[in-house]
């Protein structure tokens, strides 16, 4: 869909697995209000390891059940719209890391828009 081309901005919200939003993993929670505020998509990664501001070395092992590992939500879209949707979920964020960068779409392709 040709509206989602061109320059547009690239937010990341790095947070933990373990993060919780009333009662609920945080990470659920973002994409929740990413919904009901009409960004353009977001996608959840679950890295295999990673190290924060704690200095805490955090990796995947086999051999435990609950394990704390960093997960990215990556969003594009306007900076208008991504600025105001931070702005919302700010409260929500209590430990973490937001980036944001400039990207070029370059093409956008999805069955429902004839693409």
């Amino acid at each position: 869909m040709k509206r989602y081309l061109g320059s547009r901005k690239k937010l990341k919200i790095y947070i933990d697995n373990d993060d919780r939003y009333d009662g609920k993993p945080l990470w659920q929670a973002i994409l929740k209000e990413a919904k009901e505020y009409g960004m353009a998509g977001a996608t959840v990664c679950k890295a295999v390891a990673g190290m924060g501001a704690h200095s805490e070395i955090r990796s995947f092992n086999v051999w435990i059940t609950s394990q704390k590992l960093p997960l990215i939500v990556t969003m594009i879209d306007t900076e208008a719209k991504i600025r105001g949707f931070l702005s919302a979920i700010e409260p929500m964020l209590e430990e973490a890391l937001v980036t944001l960068e400039d990207i070029e779409v370059l093409l956008y392709k999805h069955p429902k828009f004839g693409q």
